[in-house]
């Protein structure tokens, strides 16, 4: 097809090949960059504000004629060389939060998440530029049409190669060669061996017996060997003398161990035997309590050894809930107990909070094991992947499924001096009564407490060399609810750093957005900036909510993320079919917001599953859509297109940074301001419409 008409669709099938690229590119560093720089596994979004960044700066330069797209190959190299010189850069600590694997703070994790930051951020300007370019050039609301239409075929796309064969290698090849196409041999001659050449940094800097789940890059290597990784397991594992005792590590650092928990099955004073002794009480201990072994609940079961000792302790069923699935597969593969092979065991890959909503009642005990999630399970939010397991209303939630006779069970490894208390109480107002707790007084750092759901039972002062330990008077400490979900911080706050980090990152986008706009920012920048950041608050809320009702699951925030998506390409349909933005578009919107704010989330939680699913699929996203019919009016009328979509990404980014406040409001509190960014939109239009001013 030749002419203009030709020309127009081959524009619109590149917006929909750079929108692709643009949302495969940016889910592919979100997922592979935490596994290479740990750092950056305790700020999720840090990737996704920075593609945020990039887009919108190289929309707003659209104009300019810089012609930056031929330089991507070069940005993306830069942006990979800098992961890979930070890869060893390892998380600072903090005194209000508990994370794993810390080092005292420092300036230098500051300066490298800006470096990320601002490397990411580049890689990303010039799809930015060319979209932008695109806006120009086609109607707004159709090149905006193939905008979403190729943002969800990306979403899809990478939902289906990350559940099926993720790889870093395959992922930004994939990126390349669409990139290749888009290009139509210009510059295949600088752009092949540039992208050769990353490939083979990337090739080189992973290890080739790695697996990825769903969560985490996972290295198995034997304990006297943590540096030699392991792609099979001897024959005979389950079987022979002395197997060997694997160290399970994810995003490059220590997770579990997979191991015969017998010591029978080793020699006698030999360093294996000495090593599973160390471990095999304080998985014994809640069995050597509780009264009944017919029904056993295991919420975190990870390698199994919790599900182990409740087998040496005579249990008849096990559920044993694990939500990676990798991290069974390998238990199978290399834990020589072999755990998840005994028939007792029913293994059940879901969230455990989604899991006990739907548990029938009955157990003799409910263990919550030693989840120590290293990630957060969205990139959208600063929930860490076990955030609604760790609440006062799951621990409620568990004790309702225990019988007459039955306990309840938590272990935990203690990192901070306040979190004894603080699970404590979080124990303690779940369940209605005071927990006994139980100290390691050998190893230390191991707290074990237990709840009968008699209360007139009582239980001993020792188990094994566990001794019974009580607060004289507990701290005043904020418990984790679900409004609250964060077991790992000591009280609402944002922690220093993240300030220190945020502070450096919104300096950076502050000066480049300054540089690139100058003079020329207006009503409509700041306008489609209020909408970008509503939308994204939104959609962070979405997530939060549904996570809540169905789970902490890869899958969930995939529909979700989806299902905005389409919601949004719906409202612009409607936008297509009505002749202009009306104020009183505003009205459904703020009605919807108010009531999302009234009805509190533990109330819809206590819908059946038929309830919340269609709370969740119709109220939900319906701000979304009244949003978007709002976007796509005034974007049709807006005298710039291409730089207002560059100021609704940015604004998107600001919405990001602004969900760290989370940490200290709670989410619930959230929706307020996403109802101040949208009031702020709307009074901005009501100016400009009032005054005579484009946008």
């Amino acid at each position: 097809m030749t002419g203009p008409r030709g020309e127009e669709t081959r524009q619109k099938l590149e917006m929909f090949a750079l929108s692709f690229t643009a949302l495969f590119l940016e889910m592919m560093v979100i997922r592979w960059v935490p596994s290479v720089v740990h750092l950056v596994a305790y700020y999720a979004n840090l990737m996704l504000l920075s593609s945020f960044l990039g887009l919108g700066a190289g929309a707003i330069c659209a104009g300019r004629k810089w012609r930056l797209f031929g330089w991507f190959p070069v940005f993306l190299a830069l942006d990979i060389g800098m992961l890979l010189l930070d890869r060893n850069a390892v998380v600072g600590a903090a005194s209000s939060e508990a994370r794993f694997f810390t080092l005292p703070p420092s300036a230098t994790n500051v300066l490298v998440m800006v470096g990320i930051f601002a490397a990411n951020a580049l890689m990303f300007v010039p799809l930015g530029e060319r979209m932008g370019v695109l806006f120009n050039t086609l109607p707004r609301l159709g090149a905006y049409a193939w905008d979403l239409a190729g943002s969800l075929s990306g979403t899809l796309c990478f939902g289906l190669f990350s559940l099926k064969l993720f790889s870093p290698v395959l992922g930004i090849a994939g990126v390349m060669l669409v990139y290749l196409a888009i290009a139509r041999g210009r510059r295949w001659f600088l752009s092949v061996p540039v992208f050769a050449a990353v490939l083979f940094a990337v090739v080189r800097s992973g290890d080739p017996n790695a697996i990825w789940s769903p969560y985490y890059y996972i290295v198995v290597a034997k304990v006297e060997t943590p540096m030699k990784s392991e792609a099979v397991a001897p024959p005979g594992l389950l079987t022979m003398r002395d197997p060997p005792i694997y160290v399970v590590k994810v995003n490059q650092f220590g997770y579990h161990l997979d191991a015969a928990l017998d010591p029978a099955r080793y020699t006698s004073g030999s360093h294996d035997d000495k090593y599973i002794r160390t471990y095999i009480l304080q998985y014994l201990v809640p069995y050597r309590l509780c009264k009944g072994r017919d029904r056993v609940l295991v919420v975190g079961a990870g390698g199994g050894f919790d599900v182990e000792a409740a087998l040496r302790s005579g249990a008849r069923h096990i559920d044993a809930v694990e939500i990676d699935p990798a991290i069974v597969a390998v238990s199978r593969r290399f834990s020589a107990g072999a755990p998840y092979a005994d028939p007792r065991v029913s293994v059940h890959v879901d969230d455990a909070r989604s899991f006990i909503a739907k548990a029938e009642p009955g157990y003799d005990i409910v263990a919550f094991g030693y989840l120590d999630s290293q990630a957060m399970f969205s990139n959208m939010n600063n929930l860490r992947l076990d955030g609604y397991v760790y609440t006062v209303e799951s621990i409620r939630s568990a004790f309702r499924l225990l019988n007459d006779h039955g306990m309840l069970s938590l272990s935990f490894a203690l990192r901070k001096p306040w979190l004894a208390p603080k699970i404590f109480q979080m124990v303690a107002e779940g369940t209605g009564r005071e927990p006994t707790m139980y100290f390691d007084s050998v190893n230390g750092g191991q707290m074990i407490l237990c709840v009968p759901k008699d209360p007139a039972e009582t239980l001993p002062n020792s188990v094994y060399w566990f001794y019974k330990v009580a607060f004289s008077s507990p701290p005043t400490i904020a418990v984790p609810t679900d409004d609250w979900p964060f077991l790992y911080m000591e009280r609402k706050t944002i922690p220093g750093d993240y300030l220190a980090a945020i502070a450096g990152m919104l300096a950076f986008s502050v000066i480049a957005i300054a540089l690139l706009r100058g003079l020329s920012f207006g009503a409509g920048d700041l306008h489609f900036g209020l909408l970008g950041m509503g939308f994204l608050l939104l959609e962070t809320k979405s997530i939060s909510d549904s996570t809540l009702f169905f789970g902490a699951t890869w899958f969930v925030t995939m529909i979700v993320v989806v299902g905005v998506l389409l919601m949004v390409m719906a409202a612009n349909l409607v936008a297509e079919r009505v002749r202009g933005f009306s104020m009183a578009m505003y009205a459904p919107l703020f009605v919807i917001l108010a009531l999302l704010l009234v009805v509190p989330r533990e109330h819809v939680l206590g819908y059946p599953f038929a309830g919340r699913l269609l709370w969740t699929l119709l109220v939900v996203p319906l701000p979304v859509f009244f949003a978007g019919i709002i976007f796509s009016t005034t974007f049709r009328e807006s005298s710039a297109p291409s730089a207002v979509f560059g100021a609704n990404l940015i604004g998107a980014m600001v919405g990001g940074f602004c969900e760290y406040l989370v940490t200290a409001i709670g989410n619930h509190r959230l929706s307020v301001l996403v109802m101040v960014a949208y009031l702020a939109s709307m009074l901005v239009m009501a100016y400009a419409r009032r005054h005579g001013r484009a946008i």
